[in-house]
């Protein structure tokens, strides 16, 4: 643990050469390191993922959190780029896979880097580790309760996305599954398909499903925060990422 750290927004360079805000958290000092790209859920760019970035650059990380809805303007508030992005449906998979890259990207650029990255998703941004697992050369993907991997959205739900578990067999890297036995998006079945698909490609994967906890567990700003559950998913969280991002 360090609490000395460096912290604030930057500019990157995105999917198409857009430029992205971004909010970048990384450790003092020159030993090696590796770097960690934190995909924020559909609600958007908050104070709630800054504080995840953050937590990470105290574990030893370089952390960066893109503003995956920066294209919604500059000088526009967080939540209405938010509000935006949602009314479209969120963002289109492409995008997101090239967003990414330039975020790792990035963290490669940062003196100290030993080249190593890994993703971490919530929510929407679960699905969306997910996708640049199987889209990119990465090295540990984290996917804390990601919907619509297995499953269509529902017609009436704000987010247009397609099943990603046919891509299964492209995944690069380990991945870890934190999910709540309660949650409905995505259900314990759809968890159990794509355990089972996973384990059936032979990839490398580990998946925790906790009782009593259902959606959004990690939020401590929202009543559906369990603690038990949360303090347990970042316990196994920072021995997988230490397993993997290392030098």
């Amino acid at each position: 643990m360090t609490d000395q750290m460096q912290a604030g927004t930057v500019a990157i360079t995105g999917h198409e050469g857009a430029e992205l805000e971004a909010y970048l958290a990384r450790p003092l000092g020159d030993r090696p390191r590796g770097g960690v790209v934190v995909i924020h859920h559909l609600p958007g760019y908050d104070e709630g993922t800054k504080q995840i970035t953050r937590t990470f650059a105290a574990r030893g990380y370089a952390a960066i959190l893109p503003n995956l809805y920066s294209r919604e303007g500059k000088g526009v508030s967080p939540d209405d780029q938010a509000a935006a992005a949602r009314a479209k449906g969120g963002v289109p998979d492409e995008q997101l896979v090239g967003d990414v890259a330039g975020a790792a990207a990035h963290l490669n650029s940062l003196e100290g880097a030993n080249g190593r990255v890994g993703v971490i998703g919530y929510c929407s941004g679960g699905r969306q580790s997910f996708l640049a697992a199987v889209s990119l050369d990465l090295d540990a993907a984290v996917d804390c309760y990601g919907a619509f991997v297995v499953k269509e959205p529902p017609a009436e739900f704000p987010l247009k996305a397609g099943p990603l578990v046919s891509r299964a067999a492209d995944l690069s890297c380990p991945l870890l599954g934190l999910f709540g036995e309660d949650d409905q998006f995505p259900a314990p079945d759809e968890v159990a398909e794509l355990d089972a698909e996973l384990t059936r490609l032979g990839k490398e994967h580990e998946f925790h499903s906790y009782p009593g906890a259902g959606h959004a567990f990690f939020s401590v700003e929202r009543t559906a925060y369990r603690p038990e559950a949360a303090v347990d998913g970042w316990k196994r969280i920072f021995d997988f990422y230490g397993r993997h991002l290392a030098s």
